[in-house]
Order: C-alpha cells, then structure tokens, then sequence
C-alpha cells in the first residue's frame, strides 16, 4: 500500500470539484472528482476553520476519539466504471465509503490515507515537474475560475 498526500480540492472545468491526492515521496497523483458539498468539507478542514456546532465529519471523529477508536486507516481501493471505491478501517472492521468521506475524516481525525500500488499504476497520473510556472500559472486558473466565466459566450481567458 502506498501512503497519500491530500493535495486539496480543485476546481476542474466546468466546474466540478476536484479531490487530488498524490502518493508520499512520489510524482503520480489521482484525481478524483467530488460533489460540491464533500469539496467543501475537506476544503474548510484543510484551512482549519471549525463550525460553531460540528457538521457531520467532525461530529464522526469526535464519536471515533470519545469511544477510544484508535486503530484507524483508510484506503482508496479501486476505481470501476470511473467510480472510485474507498474504505475506513476501525479497529479492523472495514466500512464501505466514499473516497471524499475517507479523506474529509483522514483530514480531522489524523488518518492515514493509502492506496494500492496497482490502483496508481492503472490510473495515477503525474503532473509535471518540467514547466512547474505553466502548471502553476493553470493551477491558479483553476482556482479563480468561476461559472460566471463561461456563461458569456466568450472563451474564457487562456491559463497559459
């Protein structure tokens, strides 16, 4: 199994939140396409802001801490039909979820997120490090993008 990153959430045209995780120590990542909502939850722990009452993430690792779980994992197993597959370990029961729902929890809870090595060799990708300004100036595009962009019939401006 290799250990991931969580990059964060990006925006992908048109506009379809991104999870992007990349394997530790190595060049490929997997992108991973979330709704809104779940993109909104990992985004907000990834900034360390905290709700005035806990949204369902937080009120879960709270539940996890306060019962002594404390053997915990979480895996991004596989990917069918573009669907990605995912699982929580808890004490060693594994629980089916969603890749967005592992990794918003991973985020506030201290999990570690893996994957298999056959899982990035089938669909990793590697962003390149040659022309990291290019990669940057699009990354950037991608963030400040916003829907009202495109709506005006004119092409949007050119990220490189």
């Amino acid at each position: 199994m290799r250990e991931l990153d969580i990059l964060g959430v990006r925006l992908d045209l048109p506009s379809r939140p991104m999870l992007l995780l990349r394997e530790s120590g190595g060049a490929r990542c997997l992108p991973i396409w979330i709704g809104a909502a779940e993109a909104s939850a990992i985004a907000s722990a990834m900034e360390g802001l905290v709700p005035p009452r806990p949204l369902t993430h937080d009120l879960f690792a709270e539940v996890l801490t306060d019962l002594g779980h404390t053997e915990l994992a979480g895996r991004i197993t596989a990917v069918t039909d573009g669907t990605f597959m995912a699982e929580l370990e808890i004490d060693g029961h594994i629980i089916s979820a969603r890749p967005s729902d592992v990794v918003a929890l991973a985020i506030r809870a201290g999990i570690v997120v893996t994957c298999p090595e056959d899982l990035l060799e089938e669909v990793g990708v590697v962003l390149e490090t040659e022309g990291d300004d290019e990669v940057e100036k699009f990354r950037e595009f991608l963030d400040n993008v916003t829907p009202d962009d495109f709506e005006s019939g004119e092409e949007p401006p050119n990220p490189v």
